[in-house]
C-alpha cells in the first residue's frame, strides 16, 4: 500500500512540467522552401553594374608583348603627330623649374604661372636670392606654394653652388637637386638636352601601361624599367608624350572613351557593349 500511495502521489511541479511542455511543432511549408537551396550564377558572369563588360581578350607576353608595344606606338604616332612637352619653356632652367611646379599641378596651370616667376627670376643665380614669400606670391595657385618654392630656391642655390648656375646634363647630377626626382630628371634630359635615358612616368603613363598590358603595378620606377626594353632607345622620350596625350584625349582615368580610341581592336582592357 505504500509503494502504491508513493506511485499515484508525484510532486505537483513535475505534473506542471510535463503539462506545460509544448507540443512539437510540424516544419511549415515556408520553412521548407528556405531550407532548398538556391542556385547562383557566378560573379565573373555577371556584366559589371553601370559600364559595360570588359573585353576577354588576353594579355600579350614575350615576343608578342614587343610586337603589341611596337604597334601601340605606331599608332599613337600617327594619331598625335604634334606630341610634345606641355610645359612652356626657353632653356633647361626653366625647363627644371616648371616641371617643379607641375607636382599635383595642371600644366595649363604652371604655363600661367611660369611668365611672372622667369620675369623676375630669369636664372638660377637670381632665384637662389630670392625670397621665399616672394616666391611663394607668384607661384601660390599651382599648389603646395610653401614646398615648392623651397624646393626651387634650394635647386637654383645648388646649381649655382654646384654647376655655375647651369643645369647638368646627366642623371647622378640632376636627381641629388632639391625637388628633382628620376621623372624630373627624365623630362629635363629628354627635352631640354634631347637625351633618351629614361621614359617619363606619371599618372598617366602609369594608367596606360596597365591598360595596355605594356606593364603592371604602380610603382613609377619598376614600371619604367619594365618598358624600357619594349621600345627602341630613340622613342623612350616620345613614348611619354604620346601616352600622356592619349591619356588626356581619350583615356581617361574615369571614363575612357573606347569607342573612339585607335587601339580599341588591340587593347586588352577595352570596354565591349
Amino acid at each position: 500500500m505504500a509503494a502504491k500511495k508513493k506511485s499515484s502521489a508525484q510532486t505537483p511541479s513535475a505534473k506542471v512540467s510535463i503539462a506545460s511542455r509544448p507540443a512539437a511543432k510540424k516544419p511549415t511549408a515556408k520553412k521548407l522552401v528556405a531550407k532548398t537551396p538556391v542556385v547562383t550564377k557566378p560573379l565573373a558572369d555577371k556584366p559589371a553594374i553601370g559600364r559595360a563588360a570588359t573585353s576577354k581578350r588576353p594579355r600579350p607576353r614575350g615576343t608578342a608583348l614587343r610586337a603589341h608595344a611596337a604597334l601601340v606606338y605606331d599608332r599613337l604616332s600617327a594619331a598625335y603627330p604634334d606630341a610634345h612637352c606641355a610645359l612652356d619653356f626657353t632653356n633647361a632652367f626653366e625647363l627644371l623649374a616648371a616641371t617643379i611646379l607641375s607636382a599635383q599641378c595642371t600644366d595649363k596651370r604652371v604655363n600661367m604661372v611660369t611668365p611672372a616667376l622667369f620675369a623676375k627670376y630669369p636664372n638660377a643665380h637670381a632665384l637662389a636670392a630670392a625670397r621665399q614669400e616672394d616666391v611663394e606670391e607668384i607661384i601660390r595657385s599651382t599648389g603646395f606654394f610653401r614646398s615648392k618654392a623651397k624646393s626651387l630656391i634650394g635647386m637654383a642655390t645648388a646649381l649655382v653652388e654646384r654647376h655655375g648656375g647651369e643645369v647638368p646634363p646627366d642623371m647622378g647630377s640632376l636627381v641629388v637637386l632639391p625637388g628633382v626626382g628620376r621623372k624630373t630628371a627624365n623630362v629635363i634630359l629628354g627635352n631640354a638636352f634631347g637625351r633618351n635615358d629614361g621614359i617619363v612616368v606619371d599618372t598617366h603613363v602609369t594608367r596606360l601601361a596597365n591598360r595596355l598590358a605594356l606593364a603592371s603595378g604602380d610603382d613609377a620606377v619598376k614600371l619604367e624599367q619594365a618598358l624600357l626594353p619594349l621600345f627602341p632607345q630613340e622613342r623612350w622620350t616620345m613614348l611619354s608624350h604620346l601616352l600622356i596625350e592619349h591619356g588626356r584625349q581619350i583615356c581617361d582615368a574615369r571614363k575612357p572613351r573606347c569607342g573612339d580610341c585607335p587601339l580599341e581592336d588591340v587593347c586588352p582592357s577595352a570596354m565591349t557593349t
